[in-house]
């Protein structure tokens, strides 16, 4: 597992061709959900996250042409705020339900796929294990998405022995997925308190796994 803090272009600039087999990828779609959810002020329970810019803007097309050469096979999620940005259609696009209603924030999130199968919908609530929160029983990120989508991702459109590449790490919560499924990630963040955070989260759920053991 290779994960380092850093722009996500320097990354895949080092890379050849097709170097990995699947990324699997939560750009910022460019809506400004960081301050949205902030604007909640922690009523009903919600979390007050600290005043970030990451989802001023979306990714500029040169993330995308790097992105589509140095894999073989795409899961973008926000995919439909991308579309100017994807060279072909797809028949395969998955569904993330996240089970509770929540007028605040969208009820499902879309990713497009390269895979030519048909739609596929998982239904996980955004809480719905202890493994997708940290020590302190909080999130790390304010769209933090859970272990086991990853896990259901990588389940289904990964095989044994596949390199995953993540450009916007974030929670660290596909990290997790990959330590659990053994898959082999190279993933960056360029945020240094969310890269942080997400390194004490996973290497404080690898411990825990070889105390287990």
């Amino acid at each position: 597992m290779r994960i380092t803090n850093e722009d996500n272009i320097q990354l895949m600039a080092r890379y050849a061709d097709k170097h990995f087999d699947l990324a699997i990828v939560d750009p910022p779609y460019g809506i400004g959900i960081d301050k949205h959810i902030n604007s909640n002020k922690g009523i009903n329970g919600y979390k007050i996250y600290r005043e970030t810019n990451w989802d001023k803007s979306p990714p500029p097309k040169a993330y995308f042409d790097e992105l589509f050469r140095v894999s073989k096979n795409q899961i973008i999620w926000g995919g439909n705020h991308f579309i100017n940005h994807i060279p072909k259609p797809s028949s395969c696009w998955l569904v993330w339900n996240k089970v509770q209603r929540n007028f605040s924030m969208s009820d499902a999130e879309l990713a497009y796929t390269s895979f030519t199968s048909t739609i596929r919908c998982f239904d996980c609530a955004r809480g719905s294990a202890l493994k997708d929160y940290n020590a302190n029983g909080g999130r790390i990120h304010p769209t933090q998405k859970p272990v086991r989508l990853y896990e259901w991702q990588l389940l289904n459109y990964a095989k044994k022995g596949d390199r995953i590449l993540d450009t916007h790490l974030g929670s660290g919560s596909i990290a997790i997925a990959c330590h659990n499924l053994g898959f082999d990630l190279t993933a960056c963040e360029i945020d240094s308190e969310y890269y942080n955070d997400a390194m004490t989260r996973i290497r404080g759920h690898t411990a825990q796994l070889q105390l287990l053991i």
